[in-house]
């Protein structure tokens, strides 16, 4: 082997906070490394709203705390892929990591593939999964507000989030395998003393049945004894089951390959090497006693110090170098520092004093964030639409189709102070139930739009989207909930104006109630998106979104929830690319006809029409992931 362009240093397979500290090691010490990852960068702890436990960080969630490190890093010259591995030749000083977009060569890896949420297998469990079944109390605890769950589980994950679930449910009843809980005493004490949780012992979920409107009866059985019963709320009425029974080891790719334990958790040995020499372990899918966030990274920096030893004398023995990183943003920032010092001491001035760190004081970070009365997006936030807004190519006219609700008000509000903050790239036009504009606004609205006249927006081939509808005696526009992408109001839509045809043209892109919460972010990188350039995607996913056949998604979320905006921001991103794919999102919360209409008791929830055939799916997707839902 000569060609050493797609040689690696380390391949790491896995993009969680174990892989990615590991590439953030790796990367410094300028090696050459790869960060694999399937889905969504991150790991399952990008699901997790609130992280208080992990050293040196206050308060985070978890997608915050992984995006900050996937940057770091990617500034230290980290690579990274999204795709699947589906093989791994090991043998010899050269490795080979076969992924669903080609080969990889490298002199070593770590395995970093984390786990995944243990399904029980308990009959119900897969079919209703997403409609009474659910597995993350954050997304899907506001679908049982004032009804009754089972939560399932012993340990600290059932524990904490029975209580978390009190917020919404009536009453909340654990079932516990064991004879008591297996977490620290102190945890489980919280879920004990809680008036609104009954706790059973020894008692495990053998199935459930469903009737009108979800789940409605479940079969539980006492393990002691041996005895089963059927158990219902106290109402009769329908009720939830939040499964927190543990992980399962994603190590199916390593099966046969290094040593497993009886549960099929990978076996590392003094500084994590497995089996395989060249071959590390690091994060949830090894034996270990503790599976957090802390111990996932130390993991992760553990192996890459291991195999830059490794790598090193691999590269001496075979002769062979990889391409390493030579100058990193993170070296060119430190290089463009030493030359604005140096120019300032040859002028004769002293250097600008270094930027002030962050306070780790919460009143001080408070008081530099906070927002005056009357705004709705602190200086923070502000700052950050700030650099959205300057790398926007064209402008964007957000057309606001409105009601004559309080949440219609609200998002005019919200709408309103983006615009002003924009700097004349985004545009916005109010468009009423009888189709007329009511309002213009922006520095560059185009003229054509004038408040009284009718309004007309057309999809990229030029067919008319109906802007018009009824309102009930409240004042809430009917709909459809049967309909294709249903015209539910309030609603904003992301358009471009075409100068040609002198009227609006749909991106594709659409947020039905207003984007704020965990959707605020998703929609603002949709605006970046619809405006160009947009994030980038590798070239060979842009060729499969620019090739999706027609398609209507519809995503149904919950501002609450931690897993929505990735699926929001993957249809979408798809949409900004494709003329032949719309990609509309649902606040569920304020559209209950949709929920009753799929039955759905889960977020996010993704309708997908295409052909005429329908089909619904529930789940984080990534864009990978969404792009092969839609068969492109």
């Amino acid at each position: 082997m000569t060609d050493t362009s797609n040689l690696y240093d380390v391949v790491v397979i896995g993009g969680g906070p174990a892989g990615l500290t590991a590439g953030l090691y790796l990367a410094r010490a300028r090696y050459r490394v790869l960060v694999l990852e399937k889905d969504d960068f991150g790991g399952q702890i990008t699901i997790t709203n609130e992280v208080v436990n992990y050293p040196g960080v206050g308060r985070t969630t978890g997608r915050a705390l992984t995006q900050t490190m996937r940057q770091q890093a990617k500034d230290f010259g980290a690579e990274f892929l999204s795709a699947e591995a589906t093989g791994l030749d090991v043998d010899g000083d050269i490795k080979t990591v076969h992924t669903s977009r080609g080969d990889l060569r490298t002199f070593g890896i770590v395995l970093a593939t984390g786990a995944s949420p243990r399904k029980l297998g308990f009959e119900g469990e897969a079919e209703y999964a997403g409609r009474g079944v659910a597995y993350c109390a954050t997304c899907d605890g506001e679908f049982f507000t004032g009804r009754e769950v089972l939560v399932i589980g012993g340990g600290f994950a059932a524990a904490e989030e029975s209580v978390f679930l009190t917020k919404y449910a009536s009453k909340v009843t654990v079932l516990v395998r064991e004879p008591d809980f297996t977490c620290d005493a102190s945890v489980a004490a919280e879920t004990k003393r809680n008036p609104k949780i009954e706790v059973r012992y020894n008692t495990v979920l053998d199935g459930v049945t469903a009737g009108q409107g979800g789940l409605r009866e479940a079969t539980i059985r006492n393990v002691s004894t041996g005895e089963s019963e059927t158990w219902k709320p106290a109402d009769d009425g329908t009720f939830g089951v939040f499964v927190f029974a543990g992980y399962v080891p994603a190590t199916d790719l390593v099966r046969g390959v290094v040593e497993l334990d009886d549960h099929g958790y990978v076996v590392t040995h003094g500084y994590l090497e497995t089996s395989v020499p060249g071959v590390y372990a690091a994060g949830d899918l090894r034996v270990k006693n503790l599976r957090q966030v802390v111990t996932a990274t130390a993991d992760g920096a553990i192996a890459a110090v291991e195999l830059e030893r490794y790598a090193k004398s691999m590269s001496e023995k075979t002769g062979l170098v990889p391409p390493r990183p030579t100058a990193s943003a993170y070296e060119q920032a430190e290089a463009s520092a030493a030359a604005n010092a140096n120019t300032a001491a040859n002028a004769g001035t002293t250097p600008a004093p270094a930027p002030v760190k962050r306070s780790a004081d919460a009143a001080a970070a408070a008081a530099q964030t906070a927002k005056k009365p009357g705004e709705l997006f602190s200086a923070a936030i502000k700052q950050q639409l700030d650099v959205v807004f300057g790398r926007m190519t064209r402008p964007v006219t957000l057309a606001l189709e409105l009601d004559d609700t309080p949440l219609s008000a609200e998002l005019q509000g919200f709408i309103g102070e983006m615009v002003a903050l924009s700097g004349g790239k985004l545009n916005s036009v109010v468009i009423d139930a009888a189709g007329l504009v009511s309002a213009v606004d922006g520095e560059n609205a185009p003229t054509e739009l004038v408040v009284g006249e009718p309004a007309t927006i057309a999809l990229p081939d030029g067919t008319e989207l109906p802007v018009y509808g009824s309102l009930d005696d409240n004042g809430r526009a009917e709909f459809d909930p049967a309909g294709l992408l249903p015209v539910a109001r309030p609603a904003v839509r992301l358009c471009v104006w075409d100068e040609v045809a002198g009227r609006l043209t749909f991106t594709g892109l659409a947020f039905h109630g207003v984007p704020s919460g965990h959707e605020f972010n998703s929609f603002v990188l949709g605006l970046y998106n619809a405006a160009g350039p947009g994030q980038p995607l590798d070239d060979d996913l842009r060729e499969r979104a620019t090739a999706a056949s027609p398609t209507d998604i519809m995503i149904l979320v919950s501002l609450t929830c931690t897993m929505c905006p990735e699926t929001v921001l993957a249809s979408q991103r798809i949409a900004s690319l494709n003329p032949a794919v719309r990609a509309e999102a649902y606040d569920i919360s304020h559209f209950p006809e949709l929920k009753d209409q799929y039955g759905a008791m889960s977020v996010p929830c993704i309708v997908i029409n295409q052909g005429g055939e329908q089909k619904v799916e529930f789940g984080k997707k990534s864009v990978p992931q969404m792009l092969s839902l839609i068969g492109a």
